[in-house]
């Protein structure tokens, strides 16, 4: 499904907080005066004269290493063109953040005021010693051409144009596993190229190392075939030209075998893909409107392989594929340049990798039940999480044994350990659950509809395609709301259950309660009262299976929500009680907290229970639990009834579980300290992986350890979640902001599409 992105939702996404995408975060301690005298004066003295004696010292003392500059002048921004410098800074900071968020480089974004080769490449000459290496980005054609080969003659640092090469290397994959599918030789096989700017230019030239021959390559710019009886040809187009006589696109694909579009939309027809070979390759990568569109292209030729620009049809040439990745595996050798062999060395491991089973959490994230190598499936997708090792491995590799490494690698399973660890493994949780409830969206009701927050966090579900909202409360107020904030919320039904037109439901709801509660404090009046309330009338929506979903409490105190919850949708079989757990996203991966909602004091059976049903939910998200049963103790430090209690805890669920990773009693700052554990208790079946789910002995510890880490480490919190209830209800933090919102809705979906199961 096609990304729904409105303007006003773009513009306030780049406003809101602080201005902008990115921010410089110091990594050493500056809280102490002894903390700023070594930061600056007069500890940093010390590196500065060290790497005068040695240069090289620079990327042992100071954050060159790492951090890439992004550079444009605006020339030729994404499908915008020429819109200068000032107006192509949120794409510079966007493809910083994208450095950062998949290869865990550093960017300082660089917008140049400057049109000329000359002044341009002095500029960034210039700014050689503060980078590790430097990707420019949307510069015109032919300028960036010569821009990059002089700065690659001058520099002695990675330097790639990401728009040159991050299409060709992934189309290059592409087409590798495209030519084998279709059982042809890429030196024999008619490839005509429509578009002839710097990324036409460089994607034919690595065809041409990966075995295609000019003479079978038909470029064409926004004037017709590039032949060499033309004289409007610089020397890049010069190279591609044909010893042949001018013919016109359509003629051009007449019995082609690949097409590769680089150009604009529509100028490809069904005709002319008709007219291409038998099992003919159309990579029509013109943004965001293809050449021709994956709908017209399989219906006039059901045998073609097609690859776009986009997300939402197969086989995405998506330059996130490469350029993070390229850049790590430079950098960490340190390597003095990208070169022909480094690019070649990430489209093979690219092309290679697309044929491997792929992990359940990319089949999620794509909708699909299995991906398979096949013409729907020829290269990886953006999100699957080998990317980071086997990319970076082969470029690392390719740049050792070129000889431009100036830092090789010795140890290679601890290199790939060390990527492994940069992002953390499982950093992709939250986009995990979200894929997922979008593969079977469910029905949700809001309890709290009156509420601006709650109306666009059920407009955003509803775009995504993650749920389908039923707001309860006046329909009046709501439509007020919607209209006043230029919502967009058509469609979607609105429930008041005090209205006169709920009058039949609200008793029919109030007898089934009655039903329920009869000997437990209800008679029939109160039953069919409480109906009017929205919590109760959305619980017995869930119940009864009107809905499947129900969210609450951002305005209510959380035993108003959680008392009807438990009086109508009760627990779920096999759970003795019900829990509260928080999901807390930190730059090391997902924490998972409980009991933090519910339980005050938990006896030793309550412990073991609260603990395995948050194990039974980590596993439901493919994460194996990991688990720290907390105390003030270690084990057996103090003899004390508390630290006993968790004490003995531990060790039933591990007779009872002997599959569960689980230890304790200990303190938290024991279960993250890989060499304390293997220097004082070697034992611990934590020693080699730190916990992921922590268990608190009391709901003061809990509550009190994710607020801290919320709001002073900086963690986002998601939830909380009950855990034991037959079917799901959530309850809102208090002042929970439109994105947390809509993590929870998306939460709930995936409950319950597993209690659907």
């Amino acid at each position: 499904m096609a990304q729904l992105i409105r303007k006003e939702d773009a513009l306030e996404y780049h406003e809101k907080g602080r201005p902008g995408k990115i921010e410089v975060v110091p990594t050493k301690e500056t809280k102490t005066q002894r903390d700023l005298a070594l930061a600056y004066s007069p500890g940093v003295a010390e590196p500065c004269m060290e790497i005068h004696a040695n240069p090289e010292d620079v990327y042992r003392y100071t954050a060159k290493g790492n951090l890439v500059a992004v550079i444009s002048n605006g020339t030729a921004v994404l499908g915008l063109g020429d819109i200068g410098p000032l107006a192509s800074k949120p794409v510079m900071e966007g493809k910083g953040l994208l450095f950062k968020i998949y290869a865990d480089i550093d960017v300082f974004d660089i917008e140049l005021n400057v049109r000329d080769i000359d002044d341009f490449v002095k500029v960034v000459k210039a700014l050689e010693p503060t980078f590790g290496g430097i990707n420019l980005e949307d510069i015109k054609a032919p300028e960036c051409f010569e821009i990059e080969t002089r700065l690659k003659q001058e520099l002695n640092i990675p330097i790639m144009h990401d728009d040159q090469h991050g299409t060709a290397i992934i189309s290059g994959a592409a087409l590798l596993n495209a030519i084998e599918i279709v059982k042809k030789n890429l030196s024999d096989v008619k490839i005509v190229i429509s578009g002839a700017g710097a990324s036409a230019i460089s994607c034919c030239k690595i065809y041409l190392a990966l075995g295609a021959k000019v003479e079978n390559m038909y470029m064409f710019d926004s004037k017709g075939l590039i032949t060499k009886s033309r004289t409007d040809l610089d020397e890049y187009k010069k190279q591609f030209a044909q010893d042949a006589k001018s013919m016109d696109l359509q003629e051009a694909m007449r019995d082609a075998d690949v097409f590769i579009g680089l150009s604009k939309k529509n100028l490809v027809t069904q005709d002319m893909v008709r007219s291409m070979t038998k099992r003919p390759i159309v990579f029509a990568l013109a943004n965001p409107d293809p050449e021709i569109t994956y709908e017209e292209a399989m219906a006039a030729r059901p045998d073609v392989i097609m690859a776009t620009g986009r997300s939402d049809y197969p086989n995405q040439v998506n330059n996130v594929l490469g350029f993070p990745y390229i850049f790590r595996g430079a950098l960490d050798v340190r390597a003095g340049s990208i070169n022909e062999e480094m690019k070649l060395a990430a489209v093979k491991a690219l092309a290679a990798l697309a044929k491997e089973p792929v992990p359940d959490i990319v089949n999620v994230a794509y909708n699909n039940t299995t991906l398979i190598y096949g013409p729907t499936y020829i290269i990886p997708k953006p999100m699957d999480p080998r990317l980071l090792v086997r990319v970076s491995t082969a470029v690392a590799r390719a740049a050792m044994e070129s000889g431009v490494a100036r830092k090789p690698i010795t140890d290679w399973n601890e290199y790939e350990a060390e990527l492994n660890r940069r992002l953390g493994s499982d950093d992709n949780l939250l986009k995990y659950i979200i894929n997922k409830a979008k593969q079977a969206p469910k029905r949700v009701v809001f309890a709290e509809a009156e509420n601006i927050k709650i109306l666009k966090a059920a407009q955003i579900a509803k775009d995504e395609g993650i749920a389908i909202p039923i707001l309860l409360g006046n329909k009046e107020r709501i439509d007020a709301l919607i209209l006043e904030n230029g919502l967009h919320l058509d469609g979607v039904e609105i429930i008041d259950p005090k209205s006169e037109a709920a009058d039949m439901k609200r008793c029919e709801y109030g007898e089934a309660f009655f039903e329920k509660r009869k000997r437990r404090g209800y008679n029939l009046y109160e039953a069919k009262k409480a109906m009017r309330e929205r919590t109760y009338f959305g619980c017995m929506m869930v119940n009864g299976g009107e809905a499947d979903a129900m969210i609450s409490g951002l305005t209510r105190k959380y035993p108003d929500t959680i008392k009807p919850a438990l009086e109508i949708i009760g627990m779920s079989g096999g759970a003795k009680r019900v829990a509260g757990m928080y999901i807390m996203l930190t730059k090391k991966g997902p924490l998972f907290f409980a009991d933090t909602t519910l339980n005050f004091n938990p006896t030793e059976d309550e412990l073991i229970d609260i603990t395995l049903l948050t194990a039974n939910v980590v596993g439901s998200f493919n994460i194996k639990p990991r688990i720290a049963m907390l105390s003030y103790s270690n084990f057996g430090s103090s003899l004390s009834p508390e630290a006993e209690l968790v004490r003995n805890a531990v060790a039933r669920i591990k007779e009872a579980h002997p599959e569960l990773v689980i230890d304790g009693e200990m303190q938290p700052g024991v279960a993250f300290n890989k060499e304390l554990l293997k220097e004082n208790y070697p034992f611990s079946d934590l020693v080699n992986e730190s916990p992921n789910v922590l268990i608190f002995p009391n709901l003061a510890a809990g509550n009190i350890a994710y607020h801290l880490l919320q709001e002073v480490g900086g963690a986002e919190a998601v939830g909380p979640i009950l855990l034991g209830l037959r079917k799901p209800v959530y309850v809102l933090q208090l002042g929970s902001t439109v994105r947390q919102i809509v993590n929870i809705i998306a939460l709930s979906v995936v409950e319950a599409q597993v209690k659907g199961e």
